[in-house]
């Protein structure tokens, strides 16, 4: 094992260069020992890679969230009670965001196309370059199995990994990935508008959510054979938010008014074109209301999270550079604007669906989505994953390489209180040919405290209480499969973004 100050200076990588600025010892804490290295590969890539000393061969790189811009300290993991840690990293993904939440700011990529091509595709293949390298100059060797997670913005990183770069990593987890990502942004910006009134206010406020969620409930609850205060599969339930309309003359928390009512199903229905097209395969799930605060509803200081994002993309990032771009109070909601989003979108979308470079190198592609997510709606997953089971060979074929888990209840990413961790998962598939059957999810309370946890079966196969002991106890758990063959891919109008050609990658 190297010093880790020899890792300073600059260092030679396929078509690109690194310099490590910083590499500093760092005793046993918090995290294990380990040397801390910062540094960036040309022109503007930052990262940061922790090695520990008790090293078990393995690479783990993490993705990033939102428009990405900032430089998080990767965390050490292990995976006990196997011995050794993982060498660990993360990206800025080539860029600064500025702002009182850095990963909301677009203006970065407003004249400057190596930029957005860092953020689109480049900077974590060549993230992940500088880290195997630094590792190999460190360790004496380079590591023998590198795994990749990332959710939402990482998620989509992960799978555009897979289908771009498919040597760079041997597993790859992928939750809640952003992957029809120039589609999102047109539907992130019509969440926005559909609950914005004359005025500029919002139609249906915070204070709303948690009656219009108790109404869901007492609806759908049951569903599944358990009133456990869940769905585990929203697209089960029929709740029509009339049903909860205030009496006339009435505006309380308890109940909707009429205008509030026609903004819940729109979220319900999802965006149409002006022929009543889908412009997005998913709409909100029923079930999720309680994490519309925030993202449909304003924050202090920041407004909707939805219409945040939507606009720095929109007024940034959305189009090719020296044509008109856009705004949420300005976008059309038509499949023009999404074709014209397709042009520069294309180096950012993870649609592709031939994977099979991936598949030969032995790649392990697990994918996961809370069935509550706020943000990114579970079904576009669903799209895509049966569109990718019918080009290569059919669910099972594609299971051997490729599985789906949909944890019920979750929010986007999990949500503070909701822990989905397919870690160990993954390395026993991709190091030993265990495939993984099912994730234990656990339910926490504000201070961390597990009060229920429940398997989560390899789609489509659904966790049914098998009418033993508690229901907050995975133990007591079986998985049943779908009566019928699932149905998931969505007739849409970005059904092209499976068919548009990435760019030329640089490496």
């Amino acid at each position: 094992m190297r010093a880790c100050a020899d890792l300073v200076g600059d260092h030679a990588l396929p078509g690109a260069g690194a310099r490590v600025e910083r590499a500093t010892p760092v005793p046993a804490g918090a995290e294990p020992e380990h040397c801390d290295v910062r540094g960036h590969v040309e022109p503007a890539v930052r990262f940061h890679l922790k090695l520990p000393t008790t090293y078990s061969g393995r690479y783990l790189q993490y993705g990033c969230g939102g428009l990405c811009g900032e430089l998080t300290a990767p965390g050490i993991r292990s995976c006990a009670p196997e011995p050794g840690d993982f060498a660990v990293a993360t990206t800025d993904d080539g860029h600064v965001g500025e702002g009182p939440v850095p990963s909301l700011d677009g203006r970065w990529a407003a004249r400057d196309q190596a930029a957005r091509d860092d953020f689109a595709f480049r900077a974590p293949h060549v993230v992940s370059l500088a880290a195997k390298h630094l590792i190999g100059v460190y360790y004496g060797e380079p590591p023998r199995v590198s795994y990749f997670d990332g959710c939402s913005t990482g998620g989509r990183e992960g799978l555009l990994l897979a289908q771009r770069y498919p040597h760079d990593f041997d597993g790859v987890i992928a939750g809640a990935p952003a992957n029809y990502f120039s589609a999102l942004a047109l539907y992130q910006a019509w969440l926005a508008r559909t609950n914005t009134d004359r005025s500029g206010g919002p139609i249906l406020g915070a204070d709303k959510l948690p009656a219009l969620h108790d109404a869901v409930l007492a609806r759908c609850d049951g569903l599944d054979g358990l009133v456990d205060g869940r769905l585990d599969d929203p697209r089960r339930c029929d709740f029509d938010p009339a049903s909860a309309q205030c009496p006339t003359g009435v505006d309380d928390p308890s109940c909707l008014t009429p205008d509030q009512v026609a903004v819940v199903r729109a979220y319900y229905r999802g965006p149409v074109d002006e022929h009543g097209r889908r412009l997005y395969p998913a709409a909100q799930p029923r079930g999720s209301e309680p994490a519309w605060a925030g993202w449909v509803t304003p924050l202090p200081g920041v407004g909707p999270l939805a219409s945040a994002l939507a606009d720095n993309y929109l007024s940034h990032l959305g189009y090719p550079l020296g044509t008109p771009h856009s705004s949420v109070d300005q976008v059309g909601f038509t499949a023009r604007e999404l074709h014209r989003l397709a042009v520069e979108g294309r180096r950012a979308n993870a649609a592709a669906l031939d994977l099979s470079g991936f598949r030969r190198a032995g790649g392990r592609l697990l994918l996961w989505h809370g069935w509550a997510d706020q943000a990114i709606p579970p079904g576009g997953l669903l799209d895509y994953y049966e569109r990718l089971t019918r080009r290569n060979g059919g669910p099972e074929a594609t299971r051997r390489w490729a599985r789906v888990f949909m944890v019920p209840a979750a929010h986007h990413c999990g949500g503070a209180l909701t822990a989905f961790d397919p870690l160990r998962e993954l390395v026993r598939w991709t190091e030993d040919g265990t495939a993984p059957d099912r994730v234990i999810v656990s339910t926490r309370t504000a201070d961390g405290a597990v009060t229920r946890t429940r398997p989560v079966f390899a789609y489509p196969a659904q966790a049914r209480y098998d009418g033993s002991g508690s229901i907050d106890d995975a133990a007591n758990f079986v998985p049943v499969p779908p009566s019928d063959p699932p149905r998931d891919a969505v007739d849409w109008a970005g059904s092209f973004l499976h068919h548009l050609p990435g760019p030329v990658t640089r490496p």
